[in-house]
């Protein structure tokens, strides 16, 4: 079993977590990886599944958010416009957003025999970050094959760090890739479950926080090489929730993981693009229009602030976790990228992170 951030005994927030800690907290969301690593290649898919209905026929309310747009991302241009998402998620490399897009097209036709003939199109919804630190990313390695396996393979439980799309990605300098958590959120009206997963591929080891202690130039004191400089990489943060919302509401609540971004030590730098994708399963919004009106369930606008604070914290723990969970790997020219999971002794051995750790 991995070990993740609270077996260190560190906690992130006040609000409680779900069961697992993980997106998949929010029921019907499910997450599937296929992985390739081998030598210079270090890749992989990840797929979000947002429920088990036919996700074309029974859209869920969405958003999108690009803190810094440095990025190829593809599908937030008609999410923004409908405020919906019609297909599962897929993350993976840069080069490979189109040939992703394509076989998870295919997917979509196969189960929808009207799309293209009675019916329009699909919007597939694909984001990326550049792991071409680790993987030979010109070579375009992931196929139809690795597509399917994402989305096959989506379940409630799954794994994190070096995993899926998050194979090849470097954070702070360090082993990025996959990393969940979740918020229970609790109102008068009901009790609502936030989760958030992250793609992690950006910032500078010294600028790295780890709940708020500045940790990086410890870190970067022990590195036995030196580590890749700059902020030029990327993060997906996608955000799923039961909590009703509308598509407008939804969208000021995804801009909060810009919060939990810099908590870790993020400027949004120039090279990374930081881009946030949300849905929410509590209104299913139908393809066929049945002649009648759309009814809305939707909280108030006063009850935002605690999935505000949901998101924050859920991010902040998601990112580490990326890193926590991550392992050592070797891969392009000989590159490595270290496990933050390698460091926590000399971290809990520091006098300042033992007052506050």
């Amino acid at each position: 079993m991995q070990k993740r951030l609270q077996d260190y005994g560190i906690q992130i927030g006040t609000l409680p977590t779900g069961p697992f800690n993980k997106i998949t907290d929010v029921k019907g969301v499910k997450v599937g990886h296929s992985t390739i690593s081998n030598g210079d290649i270090q890749t992989g898919v990840t797929a979000i599944i947002p429920h088990e209905q036919n996700i074309f026929n029974n859209k869920v309310v969405a958003a999108s958010y690009a803190m810094n747009g440095f990025g190829k991302t593809m599908g937030t241009l008609q999410i923004d416009e409908l405020g919906t998402i019609e297909t599962p998620i897929l993350l993976t490399n840069t080069l490979s957003v189109g040939v992703v897009a394509n076989h998870l097209i295919g997917y979509s036709l196969a189960q929808n025999k009207e799309i293209g003939d009675t019916t329009g199109t699909v919007n597939s919804v694909i984001g990326e970050c550049n792991d071409m630190f680790l993987n030979n990313i010109r070579k375009q390695s992931i196929t139809l094959e690795h597509v399917r396996e994402a989305i096959q393979t989506a379940d409630t439980h799954f794994e994190e760090g070096s995993i899926g799309a998050g194979m090849g990605m470097k954070c702070f300098g360090l082993k990025g890739g996959i990393g969940s958590s979740s918020r229970v959120l609790t109102y008068p009206h009901g009790t609502y479950t936030l989760g958030v997963l992250v793609l992690s591929n950006f910032g500078e080891m010294d600028q790295f926080r780890l709940n708020g202690i500045h940790v990086g130039p410890v870190i970067k004191s022990k590195l036995p090489v030196n580590s890749p400089e700059g902020d030029k990489g990327s993060i997906m943060i996608i955000i799923a929730t039961d909590l009703p919302v509308t598509s407008r509401q939804l969208k000021r609540i995804i801009k909060r993981a810009s919060v939990g971004l810099s908590r870790t030590g993020s400027f949004i730098g120039n090279g990374s693009g930081d881009v946030f994708i949300g849905f929410s399963t509590a209104n299913k919004i139908s393809h066929e229009n049945n002649g009648s009106l759309q009814t809305f369930a939707s909280i108030h606008e006063d009850d935002l602030d605690q999935a505000f604070l949901a998101t924050a914290d859920a991010t902040e723990e998601a990112i580490l976790q990326s890193l926590i969970t991550a392992k050592t790997t070797t891969g392009r020219n000989g590159n490595t990228l270290y496990s933050l999971a390698e460091f926590m002794d000399e971290i809990h051995s520091s006098d300042d992170a033992n007052r506050r750790v």
